[in-house]
């Protein structure tokens, strides 16, 4: 099991954290890659669409498990 590990980014102007073990961080990171996005773009991005009950960190869990649920390549 990996331990999770806290990150910080800003969005908006706005410093805030999230944590996530590191197959996340590393499936986001490839993502944002996979896109041409910088990884603050695809946090904000996430940030934005996400339903204001759930956390940031669980938020992009589900964007990592989605875009492997489609299929995607990273």
């Amino acid at each position: 099991m990996s331990a999770v590990e806290k990150r910080s980014v800003t969005i908006r102007g706005h410093r805030t954290s999230y944590s996530l073990e590191k197959p996340f961080y590393e499936d986001l990171v490839a993502i944002a890659a996979t896109r041409k996005l910088t990884l603050a773009a695809l946090v904000a991005e996430v940030d934005e669409t996400r339903p204001r009950d759930t956390n940031l960190s669980s938020a992009l869990r589900l964007y990592v498990l989605e875009w492997a649920k489609r299929g995607e390549r990273i």
